[in-house]
């Protein structure tokens, strides 16, 4: 049944493919990316860096428990959904690309990565994309390279670039993220981060994006997109998309139980004179963490958008701490400007 399934979905999308590359201009997406499966948090994702704006809508797709791909070069944007598509009827990375190349008349001007949720990963780069341009896929403790014309398969990520300085862009970023510890995301961002002081695309920096998936792990637990971040044009976005990282862990990511500390006397009138000063508070500044107090917190943390971070306790994340201490300190400024 399986296979019957994925037979009629690679009819569908060899229809699809082929009617949208005769028929839809292609958009050249020169660019480095990564995509990658995380195999103990059960998640997948995109890291992508172009000299083109708004690169999130064109290049970077995933799906919870299915896969990720990266559709690059002369994009075909199809390739996106109806190679997800194919991941989630059972096709491997491999198969999926195969199947999307096929029937594709300006596959030689493609550049595509895939990984699934198996942790198999492909990667193509066409004959006439623009040089330099090859990619590398994780292969055991080794790692196997692909230029122009080759399809390369491998394990749980795959590199690709075109129009780069030269092949240390992909060797880094590889490079990177089988190096750095920590979550598919600090990988994924470390790695892109990475390409761009190893070269990156020749022609510059202008936008960039971070897709990770998994299931239920989305604000309310409804939504699937974990991260989903996008810099449209930016003469930095390297900078910027860790900027927004950074920002994403602190609203979005739950509290780490590292992180958390009691609310003593000291911290405690600290909080209630920051929340006096903003209207939040109109009790005694006096160091006593009651339900008055906590209450106080509560709404003051939802009303500066640590919902994720509210708690029913006497603990608080230091990292909130640190950014309300802050924040203060900029709200006092502004104050005084206005005086």
């Amino acid at each position: 049944m399986r296979l019957v399934s994925i037979f009629v979905v690679a009819l569908l999308v060899l229809l699809f493919v082929n009617f949208s590359s005769k028929f839809i201009e292609p958009k050249i997406c020169a660019t480095f990316s990564i995509v990658a499966f995380d195999p103990q948090a059960n998640e997948a994702g995109v890291a992508v860096q172009s000299k083109f704006p708004n690169v999130r809508p064109i290049v970077p797709w995933a799906k919870a428990n299915v896969g990720a791909i990266a559709t690059q070069s002369f994009a075909n944007v199809a390739y996106g959904p109806v190679g997800l598509a194919l991941l989630e009827n059972g096709a491997t990375a491999e198969q999926a690309l195969q199947i999307l190349l096929q029937n594709d008349p300006q596959k030689a001007v493609r550049q595509v990565g895939i990984v699934d949720f198996k942790g198999n990963s492909a990667c193509w780069t066409g004959e006439e994309c623009f040089d330099w341009a090859g990619g590398i896929v994780g292969y055991g403790n080794e790692k196997k390279y692909g230029g122009k014309g080759e399809l390369i398969v491998g394990k749980y990520y795959a590199v690709q670039g075109n129009i780069l300085v030269d092949q240390r862009t992909v060797e880094a970023m590889a490079k990177t993220f089988e190096e750095t510890k920590g979550t598919l995301a600090d990988r994924l961002v470390a790695a892109l981060v990475a390409g761009g002081k190893a070269g990156g695309d020749r022609r510059g920096e202008q936008s960039a994006a971070l897709l990770v998936v998994k299931k239920g792990a989305g604000y309310d637990s409804t939504m699937d997109n974990y991260i989903d971040i996008s810099i449209y044009d930016h003469p930095k976005p390297l900078e910027e998309l860790q900027r927004l990282y950074q920002l994403h862990k602190l609203y979005f990511f739950k509290s780490d139980p590292k992180n958390l500390i009691k609310i003593d006397d000291k911290i405690c009138r600290e909080l209630q004179q920051i929340m006096k000063d903003r209207g939040f508070y109109d009790g005694p500044v006096n160091g006593v963490f009651d339900e008055k107090t906590k209450k106080s917190l509560q709404n003051f943390m939802g009303w500066e958008n640590y919902d994720v971070r509210i708690r029913n306790d006497d603990l608080i994340d230091i990292e909130v701490l640190q950014d309300i201490r802050k924040n203060y300190e900029l709200w006092k400024s502004q104050a005084g400007k206005k005086k």
